[in-house]
């Protein structure tokens, strides 16, 4: 995963009043820490922070004036329940070659040839990687699936650097009979467009 560059600024206010002045001036209030450093209070760029944030786990380049860059993951990210925008973002500081444990979504592609029904037990998933080398998404192909077929957590095709962090028997995804139906059937179609949404930490 490609890092992509912030430029933040250092908070001076903190408070309810100051966090709005913040957005009115389209800047998200935000706070960076880990590693055993003290709490950085930053202001990030609105825009810039939105289109980056849209990739899960994305990898943050923090660069303040004065200040060695950092790298950082979003751990938590709060927003406004009715316009949907960012109102507040943690950052956890990561080393290069550092093992973190991070959420993916499952990403299915291809359509079922078979009269089977696709159901998906894991939307997303749990996974250990490399900060620098974490997935976007975890791609599983259903072109050639037939009845029967199924995906577990051993079966997984995890890039190098990444581990299954669930049980290897963990039922991933399968191909079941029509009569199988049940409050479990996930279409590929639901699936693609959930995989696309941006998971919140």
């Amino acid at each position: 995963m490609a890092e992509i560059t912030i430029e933040a600024v250092k908070r001076e206010e903190f408070g309810k009043g100051a966090s709005r002045r913040l957005r009115r001036e389209n800047l998200i209030p935000a706070v960076l820490y880990g590693h055993g450093t003290e709490s950085v209070h930053l202001a990030l760029p609105a825009h810039a922070t939105a289109l980056a944030l849209r990739t899960a786990n994305a990898l943050l380049n923090i660069e303040v004036q004065g200040d060695k860059p950092q790298l950082a993951l979003p751990k938590a990210i709060q927003r406004d329940p009715v316009r949907d925008t960012i109102k507040h973002v943690d950052l956890i500081i990561v080393r290069r070659g550092e093992k973190v444990h991070v959420e993916v979504p499952l990403l299915i592609v291809g359509e079922l040839k078979s009269e089977g029904v696709l159901i998906v037990d894991k939307s997303t998933l749990t996974l250990e990687a490399e900060a620098t080398n974490i997935p976007a998404h975890i791609e599983i192909s259903v072109d050639a699936f037939e009845v029967g077929d199924e995906v577990r957590g051993r079966d997984l095709p995890l890039p190098e650097g990444s581990v299954y962090l669930g049980d290897p028997d963990d039922v991933i995804l399968s191909v079941q009979t029509p009569q199988a139906k049940d409050m479990g059937e996930i279409t590929i179609e639901e699936v693609e467009e959930e995989s696309e949404e941006e998971p919140e930490e």
